[in-house]
């Protein structure tokens, strides 16, 4: 008597939790007219050589891999995302006197003013919002090849606060 009731409460207690869930979904919230994007390159004001052209590389992959937007020219797209690298900044954060090579750790930060537009109706949907990333990197005697490596991870950091925003935006 005690398992059929055991059962019986499982079985409504296992109805009850799928009627729960009935209205999720794992569908994206972006209307599917507005799913295509274009990135053209960023603007660079920042003293480190190539990090707009870097950025706007690593925007598109995350589009990519993220998967709910495909990537469009500019002229075909319901989505352009503008951006500008404004400032970046590199810092020495440990020196070491004891390592004959003289090992240091920077610390590589950059911000960027992003703005998207809604190709479609012409309207900005969101005006230069501002974006922070950084990460660190190891160097000897050549500060630059250092800098180079950390570019991509601080362009990659950039590049998914970036896309969140674009796929958590009212269209």
């Amino acid at each position: 008597m005690n398992a059929r009731v055991l059962v019986r409460a499982a079985l409504c207690a296992a109805l009850v939790a799928a009627a729960g869930c009935a209205g999720y979904s794992w569908k994206s919230a972006v209307p599917e007219e507005m799913r295509s994007v274009a990135v053209p390159v960023f603007r660079n004001e920042s003293n480190v050589t190539g990090l707009g052209v870097e950025v706007a590389k690593q925007v598109r992959r995350e589009f990519q891999r993220e998967g709910t937007f495909r990537l469009a020219d500019i002229a075909d797209c319901a989505v352009e995302v503008q951006g500008v690298v404004k400032s970046s900044t590199h810092k020495t954060l440990a020196y070491d006197r004891s390592v004959s090579e003289r090992m240091r750790e920077y610390e590589l930060r950059a911000v960027a003013e992003v703005s998207f537009i809604d190709k479609k109706s012409g309207k900005v949907v969101v005006d230069n919002r501002r974006y922070r990333a950084r990460t660190t990197f190891l160097a000897g005697d050549d500060v630059l090849t250092g800098e180079r490596d950390a570019k991509g991870r601080l362009a990659e950091e950039l590049a998914r606060q970036i896309v969140d925003d674009v796929l958590n935006c009212k269209w």
